[in-house]
């Protein structure tokens, strides 16, 4: 989403590393090209103003002036200042001891709220949580039909009462968390097209009955500063505790997400980049400050690897991919994995610049994709043995996967290299860096992180954060 802001801001960095010393000048000229990239991202002129003066200030320092390294210094400086920007702390969820939990999801109608609903209770279950979704849109066609399809997707339960009234049926479901024992209780309310009068007595109305203790507002990223002006009404009338920022995978501008908080005093809490259930991410300020100006986010990246949980595999499994006898089962396995930490393009976007190498098109998302067509095209006994695999069978197999020859070749091809690689790790076949407790079990280390398991990406996650 911040493509071309991130590119905007690196290349008004890159001019200023260019000179052994800064002047008031070169700070002025660079605030200059800030500003106009934030406008262009489509943030609240106010906001961009504010934020500029306060940047521009602090630069102008003498610390920042007379240092050794004084890009490096402003760079830090603009850091500081969008993370204040964005939220200068963590804002998580917190549950009251009160049972059940009920939290109240509101916003524009096309915003992703239905789906936010299904997402958060997905992000709730996997904490322990025993959540209830309560299906109080009543308005957009087939609209319970679809919270009840997210619901029965991740298995939660969805209360839907007489589908007429929505105050009834957000009080019976906070009724029917009761009785089923469910700790918290998700209200899904209508949206509209537009903010308007019933649509806020509405909200007000649920509000008063079921009591929440959470009143999150569901907002599109793509919406742009014309969000700031939705939040400001909802704020004013049912006083929203936090943000869940839908739709951040999308091609906008992302002057709504770098907007709200400022102007309406509102945390953002999750930020959703996807359609899929676990698509749903705790919004880190300084993560998201630091992927706008190009550093990459290896603390969300390690703790993908950590969600992925720690698996073993048999010991002659282990001993196979030690003695570099792998096969292509191996492989699928492997892109398992890596979908498993949220796919190739959310691992390649957490890395230094790998924004900018997905939106040049230098990284080939459906790359895995392919290659387990391909695999999935041939028989057992050529997955176990690819060394049997002539000029026919390779011929067959394309025709079976849809593709060409010579994609196929370039499959066994990256097959012996990993071969290759494994044997030079470890040339005698050397299992006992891979032991377990009692050498019985094996970690499958994080493929394309050098064998790491998951005990040593909790140590390295727990080192960055000490040191971040």
């Amino acid at each position: 989403m911040f493509e071309n802001l991130s590119e905007r801001l690196q290349n008004v960095f890159s001019g200023l590393r260019s000179k052994g010393r800064l002047t008031e000048e070169d700070i002025s000229a660079a605030m200059k090209e800030i500003r106009m990239a934030l406008l262009e991202a489509d943030v609240n002129f106010k906001v961009v103003k504010e934020f500029t003066n306060r940047t521009k200030a602090r630069c102008l320092e003498a610390e920042v002036l007379d240092s050794l390294t004084p890009a490096q210094n402003v760079v830090k400086v603009v850091m500081d200042e969008l993370t204040n920007l964005l939220g200068r702390s963590d804002s998580n969820l917190v549950l009251s001891s009160r049972i059940p939990n009920v939290i109240m999801l509101v916003g524009l109608q096309g915003s992703g709220k239905t789906t936010a609903a299904a997402k958060l209770a997905y992000h709730l279950k996997e904490q322990d949580h025993a959540p209830l979704l309560v299906a109080c849109d009543v308005y957009r066609p087939a609209a319970a039909d679809q919270l009840q399809t997210l619901g029965d997707e991740i298995g939660v339960r969805v209360y839907r009462g007489d589908g007429v009234d929505p105050v009834q049926i957000a009080k019976e479901g906070v009724q029917d968390a009761i009785d089923h024992l469910r700790d918290v209780v998700i209200v899904d309310t209508a949206g509209r097209l537009h903010v308007d009068e019933q649509m806020m007595e509405e909200a007000e109305v649920i509000k008063r009955a079921v009591k929440p203790d959470q009143i999150l507002m569901v907002v599109d990223a793509m919406t742009g500063q014309d969000v700031v002006n939705v939040a400001q009404a909802f704020a004013e009338r049912v006083d929203f505790d936090g943000v869940i920022m839908s739709k951040m995978d999308g091609d906008a501008r992302g002057g709504g997400a770098l907007s709200i908080r400022e102007v309406t005093g509102k945390p953002i809490k999750f930020i959703s980049s996807g359609e899929k259930p676990d698509s749903l991410e705790v919004f880190h300020p300084e993560r998201m400050a630091k992927r706008i100006l190009g550093m990459g986010d290896m603390l969300t990246l390690i703790e993908s690897a950590v969600k992925a949980k720690d698996e073993e595999i048999q010991a002659e499994q282990a001993e196979r991919i030690a003695k570099a006898q792998l096969t292509l089962d191996d492989f699928v396995e492997m892109n398992r994995k890596i979908r498993k930490m949220g796919g190739i393009a959310k691992l390649v976007s957490a890395l230094p610049g790998g924004d900018k190498a997905l939106g040049s098109g230098q990284v080939d998302e459906k790359a895995l994709d392919r290659m387990v067509v391909i695999i999935n095209s041939m028989t057992p006994a050529e997955r176990q043995k690819p060394e049997i695999l002539n000029g026919s069978r390779r011929k067959r197999i394309a025709a079976g996967a849809g593709v060409t020859v010579q994609e196929v070749n370039g499959i066994i091809k990256k097959y012996n290299e990993t071969k290759k690689m494994l044997k030079k790790m470890m040339p005698d076949g050397d299992l006992s860096a891979l032991k377990g407790k009692k050498g019985r079990r094996r970690r499958l280390g994080i493929p394309g992180m050098g064998g790491i398991g998951m005990d040593d990406l909790k140590k390295l996650q727990d080192m960055v954060e000490k040191n971040s």
